[in-house]
């Protein structure tokens, strides 16, 4: 079981360390998806977009990471091309499908790493493995040299241990970022009708409460329909996609049975999909006309054993409160958070293409964690 499927030395040799998963192209290197179906795959013959950005920020590569096959998983397990370790909980999945960009961040074996975020392949990892993770609002940053070709939900987003590291790394695969300077508390809304278990939703409650930040409750109606629209459209978009290579013959198990099966989405189940997409899109933007971001957890439940992922279960749930803001195109952005000695993550959610602000946001929250706690040791 291994994070990297291959080292590399890119880049500056002071820069920061970067770990680039396998579905995004550098040059010279084959671009393997983690299937064995792309075992001859021939060297990219140019960088990624955000990998010349990385470079001309003076930043380091340092490998490419191990991913669930065809990125079409949450566990992170992959037979073929191994399943990282997850460096703080290894009793736990990794989570799917940037296994090995989380895991390496978590290890300490990069500053940062890259993956990408089609249903939660950001966060879900992030919130698994106990570090920051980012998806920035779909579109924003660039996804030239990234598999799939074509995608309506995929971004490319950082993972980090902190989150001015984290900002580094969105700083420098969208140079249209600009750090936002904090003129008033940011406005949290914490979101109640999840499907959370009912000790993670109370824990993040306590959390909040246990801070004194000012926020609002609310509700999003849409939740649950969008997550499975969302499933929806990445099934008909993935079976496209991976349609050759479901032919060769030569996936996994587990990925061909269920690419097979997402070649089944009708295309009225597709049409249904886009119009919860509008509504729900449509909700979200409503709601954070009167707050910065959205508080949830990342996760419903802490992730399952990885002695169970490893024998063949699965559980597409843990995407539930993740994949709807593929489907919308919110930015979102996950701080580590624990119940009861187990990753969940907090999730936060904010307005499209003010990725800066969720940022800012994160970083009220974090420095009153900080207040409460040395109050709490000091009293």
């Amino acid at each position: 079981m291994t994070m990297l499927i291959s080292r590399c030395e890119l880049g500056a040799p002071a820069g920061l360390k970067v770990v680039i998963k396998d579905s995004i192209d550098i040059a010279g290197m084959p671009t393997r998806l983690g299937s064995r179906a792309c075992d001859d795959a021939r060297p990219a013959e140019q960088h990624a977009e955000v990998v010349e950005h990385l470079l001309a920020a003076g930043h380091r590569i340092v490998g490419k990471a191990v991913m669930h096959e065809l990125a079409f998983g949450v566990t992170g397990i992959n037979h073929h091309a191994g399943t990282p370790i997850n460096a703080r909980y290894p009793e736990l999945i990794p989570g799917g499908s940037s296994s090995g960009s989380a895991a390496a961040v978590a290890s300490g074996l990069a500053d940062y790493a890259l993956g990408t975020d089609t249903g939660g392949s950001v966060r879900v990892p992030a919130a698994c493995c106990g570090v920051f993770g980012f998806k920035p609002t779909f579109g924003r940053v660039s996804r030239a040299g990234v598999w799939p070709g074509s995608s309506s939900l995929d971004c490319v987003g950082p993972f980090a241990a902190d989150l001015a590291t984290l900002q580094l790394a969105e700083q420098a695969i969208d140079p249209s970022f600009k750090p936002v300077t904090e003129t008033a508390l940011a406005r949290f809304a914490l979101v109640i009708n999840t499907c959370a278990q009912p000790a993670v939703a109370a824990a993040l409650n306590r959390y909040l409460e246990s801070l004194a930040l000012p926020h609002t409750r609310i509700e999003l109606p849409l939740l649950d329909e969008a997550f499975a629209a969302g499933l929806a459209v990445i099934n008909a978009e993935t079976a496209q996609s991976g349609a050759e290579l479901l032919a060769s013959g030569k996936l996994g198990a587990d990925v061909a049975a269920r690419l097979s099966k997402a070649g089944e989405t009708s295309a009225e189940e597709v049409r249904a999909a886009e119009q919860v997409r509008s509504a729900f899109s449509a909700e979200v933007d409503r709601l954070l006309e009167s707050c910065e971001v959205l508080v949830m957890p990342a996760l419903p439940n802490s992730p399952m054993a990885l002695q169970d992922a490893l024998a063949g279960q699965t559980d597409l749930q843990m995407t539930a409160l993740a994949r709807p803001f593929n489907l919308s195109g919110h930015p979102a952005l996950v701080i580590p958070f624990e119940v009861d000695g187990r990753p969940v993550g907090i999730q936060l959610v904010g307005r499209k293409h003010a990725d800066e602000v969720v940022f800012a946001a994160a970083q009220q929250l974090l420095r009153a964690a900080d207040a409460a706690r040395n109050n709490k040791d000091n009293n």
